[in-house]
């Protein structure tokens, strides 16, 4: 089993940035990719960013409308994945959620944590 702990969510003004942060814990050696998804009332949840741990750095991925504003990374223990959000949109707004991608195709998810985009 993954527990996903996410943190870092709030109300932030356009063009300003936060840092979200997940917590893995359990049988972390299993897991093979681990990334951000969000959900807007009356959207489908969508991938954000995501990050493989085959490497020290890991491979990414981003939604296209993410690109060149967000990152993500992890930290050598695999344990923590982050996703830096700058330059924030309204449409940005969502619950972001951990997700990470264990082994036999099991998916972990996080409890969810509100972006909220507005001036």
């Amino acid at each position: 089993q993954v527990q996903l702990v996410e943190s870092g969510g709030g109300l932030v003004q356009p063009g300003g940035s936060l840092r979200l942060s997940c917590a893995a814990s359990g049988s972390i050696a299993n897991i093979y990719t681990m990334g951000w998804y969000r959900q807007a009332p009356g959207k489908q949840r969508e991938m954000v960013a995501t990050v493989t741990t085959d490497s020290t750095t890991g491979k990414v991925n981003y939604a296209d409308s993410v690109k060149g504003r967000f990152a993500i990374s992890r930290d050598s223990a695999k344990n923590t994945v982050y996703l830096q959000m700058n330059n924030l949109k309204p449409e940005d707004t969502a619950v972001y959620y951990c997700n990470a991608l264990w082994d036999l195709g099991h998916n972990f998810w996080g409890q969810g944590t509100q972006v909220t985009v507005s001036s």
